[in-house]
């Protein structure tokens, strides 16, 4: 049975400073190299993974070469950097299934609204359990916190820059949210 993975915010070949150094890193290639790794330790040919967009920068020919690198089915939903030029240049990748441009996903009981950036899902229905509410799984804003916008509703941040720049997979991002209400709930 295949596992289903998220990430986002990869970042392939961005030279700016500001994305490597903060994940750790003296250049954009050593990033690049510790992306694919980190992603091909866990992620196996047939596992689908969902990027929730900014797959690569600057230089596309190096990028593509980057996402080729990668294990599993990968659908793209694209971001702020993802052009129609860079959409179609992801089509052009045999482990690219699709790209789109938000999407809903059924994981067993529980429904995920996924893009780009955060968006809100779900009103105050605190008082449904969790199967009945929306999620959504979002990157974009670069943060180290998961968690970041959570108290809005149900978002959670799956950029790899919250992920120690590997993919999370979608029954441990369930689990993280289950624990984070549960621990919420004990302190109020």
């Amino acid at each position: 049975m295949s596992n289903i993975w998220i990430t986002s915010d990869w970042h392939f070949c961005h030279s700016k400073d500001f994305i490597y150094k903060p994940r750790g890193f003296s250049s954009f290639e050593e990033m690049n190299a510790a992306i694919i790794e980190k992603h091909n330790t866990v992620v196996q040919p047939e596992d689908e993974v969902y990027c929730l967009g900014d797959c690569m920068l600057e230089n596309n020919e190096k990028g593509l070469e980057c996402i080729k690198a990668l294990n599993g089915k990968i659908h793209i939903i694209r971001g702020n950097h993802d052009s129609n030029t860079r959409a179609e240049l992801y089509k052009s990748c045999n482990n690219v299934v699709e790209v789109c441009d938000g999407k809903y996903l059924k994981a067993g009981k529980q429904s995920f609204f996924l893009s780009h950036f955060p968006s809100i899902t779900t009103n105050s229905d605190t008082d449904k359990p969790l199967s009945r509410r929306m999620i959504n799984l979002c990157g974009h804003s670069h943060t180290s916190n998961k968690f970041l916008d959570f108290e809005k509703g149900l978002i959670y941040h799956c950029e790899v820059d919250a992920h120690n720049c590997a993919p999370i997979n979608i029954e441990n991002i369930l689990n993280d949210i289950k624990t984070n209400i549960e621990v919420t709930c004990s302190n109020e």
